[in-house]
């Protein structure tokens, strides 16, 4: 015999459950999603984050590279879909390239996660 789980107050009428949202995430910024897949790998998460803690808010490759147990090519493409996603910048000085972030990437992504505050009941 299956047990009846109660059923919360002000949700009777409406079938099963509040939704979860007013509306849907739109198409425009859905398309953010790419630089929530570029940060699901933990070398370009760590790389996001050694550049944004970084005094004076840009960094060298050449200080970068050193930080990690894989090949300076790889550390390369990293860089790359980091830079696709529009999480990071870069400009080339010489021999050198140096990167930043791009704060209003990185505010795009947290505004998508950021749940709308409850509404009083």
């Amino acid at each position: 015999m299956s047990k009846q789980l109660p059923v919360p107050a002000g949700t009777e009428d409406s079938g099963c459950c509040p939704p979860l949202a007013q509306e849907s995430i739109p198409a425009s910024d859905a398309a953010a999603a790419a630089g929530f897949k570029a940060l699901g790998d933990p070398i370009r998460l760590q790389l996001l984050s050694l550049i944004a803690s970084h005094a004076g808010g840009e960094v060298c490759v050449c200080e970068l590279t050193p930080r990690f147990e894989v090949s300076g090519p790889t550390i390369s493409h990293h860089l790359k879909v980091l830079r696709q996603a529009g999480l990071i910048d870069c400009e080339r000085r010489g021999t050198w390239v140096y990167y930043w972030i791009v704060p209003a990437m990185l505010a795009r992504l947290a505004d998508l996660l950021s749940a709308p505050a409850a509404a009083s009941v």
